[in-house]
């Protein structure tokens, strides 16, 4: 197909940072405002050159910016980054009929990124890749490191090479997850299946010789040197391998306060989608709480954290799937509140059994503004109302954003009593 090059003016952003056209065309890397050509060829439109800039138009700084597909912003202001990233929200709930006040922006970078997931490919006859994803591509930015990640993350790349050159007979794909914790690198291999014990042997060495505290694959642990710990409030967690962690300490912390402010006073609590255990052992300080997961290995990592933990209330811990069983009505008798932070799905389900219920109060968190504002919308329909909304902004320069929101109602029915 022929390519064809022509001059545009941008008029507005769409959901993922790009500029769009009045004939909507969205422009990588395009401000509004903006003149601009483009060459378009057929299946992508690609920003040739800004011919008359924004005042908004910043200078990126990551000398990877524009091929390495994990940051989308980095070319806006930091006024219009923060009004772009807050409007994914507002314009989510607008969809839904969700009537709420959206707080600014809480910048949650903090100290920086404490997990990432690198990709490997091992091109017939070609040096190895391993980085992250190029924009838009399946392709792969060989990276030398990203500013963005907290100081505990930055032998992250290293190790994902060493351990991806250990794996390059198999010559498949590896995603290669790593989490920096109080005890050192975390990381889980996937897409290699089982491996032979002379791989094994190869990533042990590895591990050993970059002193990583554990090399897991698909989840089953290859060595442990250290049991990799991380600390919610005043506890300490030992993580399962691969297990869910916010992206950020900072994130988590805000997140965690905003549920324990709105459940402060309550004697027993649900905390649903609860992974390892990040606010649920901080709830604990002060009263009751049932965690459930459907990971298995999430829970049994939060049960020895509670047992552990000093000056903690009772902890009961289940594994349960709550897309196809949530907590019933009836069974959401015996508490105060409940919190809830699904992956990026949503929990319709448990959000229509929260609005069947008498429970008086409920605490989102969520990573995905469409799904948020679904749940959102099913609450109030049966009788809660809304707080104002906080887009927490722990993904920096990325349409990645997470919201936190207390709904309340008066109690409908008397509690059936505290957990058991």
């Amino acid at each position: 197909m022929t390519e064809a090059i022509s001059d545009v003016s941008i008029v507005a952003l769409d959901a993922r940072g790009d500029g769009v056209t009045a004939m909507g065309e969205a422009v990588a890397g395009a401000l509004p405002g903006e003149r601009v050509r483009i060459r378009d060829g057929g299946e992508r439109t690609e920003l040739v050159e800004v011919l008359a800039a924004s005042s908004e138009r910043a200078t990126p700084f990551c000398p990877w910016y524009g091929r390495c597909g994990g940051c989308a912003t980095q070319h806006m202001s930091e006024a219009l980054y923060r009004d772009w990233k807050r409007g994914l929200v507002v314009d989510a709930l607008a969809r839904a009929r969700v009537d709420a006040e959206v707080g600014p922006l809480i910048d949650a970078h903090g100290a920086g990124r404490r997990r990432a997931t690198f990709h490997a490919r091992f091109p017939h006859g070609e040096p190895d890749e391993v980085g992250f994803m190029r924009a838009r591509s399946h392709a792969i930015v060989a990276i030398d490191g990203c500013p963005l990640f907290a100081p505990a993350l930055v032998g992250a790349l290293a190790a994902a090479r060493a351990l991806a050159g250990d794996l390059r007979g198999l010559a498949k794909p590896l995603d290669i997850g790593v989490t920096a914790t109080l005890d050192g690198l975390d990381v889980d291999l996937r897409g290699s299946g089982p491996l032979g014990l002379a791989e094994q042997r190869k990533l042990a060495r590895t591990a050993e010789a970059l002193d990583l505290a554990r090399v897991s694959n698909h989840g089953a642990v290859v060595i442990e040197r250290r049991q990799p710990r991380v600390q919610f409030g005043d506890t300490l967690a030992a993580l399962p391998p691969g297990g869910f962690l916010q992206a950020t300490e900072a994130g988590e912390a805000q997140l965690a306060a905003i549920a324990a402010g709105a459940l402060d006073g309550a004697r027993a609590a649900a905390d649903l989608f609860c992974g390892a255990g990040a606010f649920a052992l901080r709830l604990a300080r002060k009263c009751e709480v049932l965690a459930v997961d459907s990971d298995a290995a999430s829970i049994a990592a939060l049960a020895r954290a509670a047992s552990g933990g000093r000056a903690l209330k009772p902890i009961a811990a289940e594994t349960r799937d709550l897309f196809r069983r949530p907590l019933r009505a009836d069974e959401l008798a015996a508490f105060d509140g409940a919190l809830f932070d699904p992956p990026r799905a949503g929990a319709e389900a448990q959000a229509r059994e929260f609005a069947a219920s008498g429970l008086p109060l409920v605490v989102a968190v969520s990573c995905n503004a469409a799904t948020f504002a679904r749940d959102a919308r099913i609450l109030i329909d049966g009788g809660f109302r809304i707080g104002t909304v906080a887009p927490v902004d722990q993904f920096r320069f990325s349409p990645h954003i997470e919201i936190a929101a207390v709904f309340t109602r008066k109690r409908q029915r008397k509690p059936r009593g505290v957990l058991r």
